[in-house]
């Protein structure tokens, strides 16, 4: 009876868990849900509100209205190249310094973590950044403003190096009697089975690069816009966004409608990204947090 008493309250705490999970999965997917559908409403439609679980006049204006804009297409040209690069040579450039770290031998090791952990917590501020970057480095304007500023991120440097140093020192060490050198044994063995942190490292630097906007608007212009940085300046202003309808031969719309629209153009790629490195992703966040 006492078993059967716990079974029954098992199960009714079970039910439980699943409804209450479920309400909490509506609750948080709805809001985006919401913004897709209604991005493919009618954007004169759109402006009288009401829309719940489906788009009352299906319509793919908005859309047209996004993409017959000269700047979003450069935009996006920007920001994809932006993030297919920035994010190989960040990879690159933060595994060789944590892969190098990782050596007890290294001359100096010690000094070089200590030097990039301050950076941490330490900083110039936004007007030094600003000085070095435009007037000492000469970037202001140019592509490569995006990508060597963001070579190396501390955070990431030090989940690639506890991966390294976990690795079998015995790979290396019957690399090394067959003649391999350093780069051969980082390029040929040591990347080969660190994809999961080098998938994790990936994401964080391709979401980092493809949500930024701030950079854009300090040093990139109005050649290097991103997408992200077009999405501000349509959140921040409906006149430009009435504007540009107008310019292209469409009636009264709704700006909210077209804003939805940019949000989810610039938001479903990354989306679309993540199920692809998921397998790794798991592994490699997980870096570290168990010990023994």
């Amino acid at each position: 009876m006492l078993t059967h008493s716990r079974s029954l309250g098992s199960r009714a705490f079970d039910v439980f868990n699943i409804i209450l999970m479920l309400a909490l999965c509506l609750i948080t997917l709805y809001p985006f849900y919401n913004i897709l559908i209604t991005s493919f409403n009618d954007p004169a439609d759109a402006a009288r509100g009401g829309i719940t679980f489906w788009p009352r006049v299906f319509s793919i204006d908005n859309y047209r209205i996004v993409f017959q804009d000269e700047n979003m297409l450069r935009a996006f040209i920007v920001t994809l190249a932006r993030t297919i690069l920035g994010t190989a040579t960040a990879v690159l450039f933060t595994g060789a310094f944590a892969y190098g770290i990782s050596k007890t031998e290294l001359v100096g090791r010690r000094v070089f973590l200590i030097m990039a952990i301050v950076t941490m917590y330490f900083s110039g501020g936004i007007i030094p950044y600003y000085l070095v970057v435009a007037k000492y480095l000469h970037l202001k304007g140019h592509f490569l403003v995006y990508i060597i500023p963001n070579l190396f991120n501390v955070f990431n440097a030090i989940i690639m190096l506890t991966f390294f140093k976990a690795l079998p020192k015995e790979i290396e060490e019957s690399a090394k009697i067959d003649g391999a050198n350093d780069l051969r044994i980082f390029f040929q063995l040591v990347l080969p089975v660190s994809k999961p942190v080098l998938a994790t490292i990936a994401l964080y630097n391709a979401v980092f690069h493809w949500n930024s906007w701030y950079d854009a608007m300090l040093f990139g212009g109005d050649k290097l816009l991103t997408l992200q940085q077009i999405l501000m300046q349509i959140i921040s202003s409906n006149s430009n966004v009435s504007q540009l309808a107008s310019q292209l031969g469409y009636g009264a719309v709704s700006a909210a409608s077209l804003k939805l629209a940019t949000m989810v153009i610039t938001t479903l790629p990354i989306v679309f990204t993540y199920p692809f490195v998921q397998k790794y992703f798991v592994q490699g966040v997980m870096i570290g947090s168990v010990k023994g």
